[in-house]
């Protein structure tokens, strides 16, 4: 083990808690997926605890193990589109010192919001995605009134969902469009 390793071992270990995923595995934030996948390898071989089990520094195996679970943690995190996009918009925030790791309860909260999304999109309940799904058929067809129909029915499931209210809306501004035509075709 030469002395610059040590060095080296030494003073990221001691940066660890200072340092966003990017200079973990020494990136760029414009890394291509690309790189991020070469850089977590190379960090990932140069610090991986089995080349250190039978080293005799217990305080060393315990610094390079601490590097090497980091690593791990910033592959995971920048891998995915999705939560590199959250952790980015986090480090270039206004509490970057607070946003350094991505912990559990980040994770939690991006998979509960994805949830209420689709759910929002599609509906809680069964029935209330039936009909929602229904009034989507209609409306397509430009069946105007049984899309009304079938969304009242559908927002009695899940009064609360706004896709569902902001649909009907629109499908209510359209009925009153093509009935003040109609109104229009009859004065004439």
């Amino acid at each position: 083990m030469d002395a610059q390793f040590l060095i080296e071992v030494e003073a990221l270990a001691g940066a660890l808690d200072q340092l966003d995923y990017f200079g973990v595995l020494k990136l760029q934030q414009t890394a291509t997926p690309a790189e991020i996948k070469a850089a977590y390898y190379r960090e990932s071989r140069t610090f991986h605890p089995d080349r250190f089990a039978a080293f005799p520094n217990a305080a060393l195996r315990d610094l390079v193990g601490r590097i090497y679970r980091r690593v791990n943690e910033a592959y995971t995190v920048l891998r995915d589109d999705r939560k590199r996009a959250r952790y980015v918009a986090d480090l270039n925030g206004p509490e970057r010192a607070q946003k350094l790791r991505f912990t559990e309860a980040d994770e939690v909260a991006v998979k509960e919001e994805q949830k209420k999304k689709l759910e929002e999109q599609l509906g809680q309940t069964p029935n209330g995605r039936k009909f929602y799904a229904a009034s989507l058929k209609e409306i397509e067809g430009a069946r105007w009134d049984a899309a009304e129909r079938a969304l009242k029915s559908a927002l009695m499931y899940e009064p609360g969902n706004a896709k569902f209210k902001e649909t009907l809306a629109a499908v209510q501004a359209e009925l009153e469009r093509t009935r003040d035509k109609g109104d229009a075709f009859r004065i004439k």
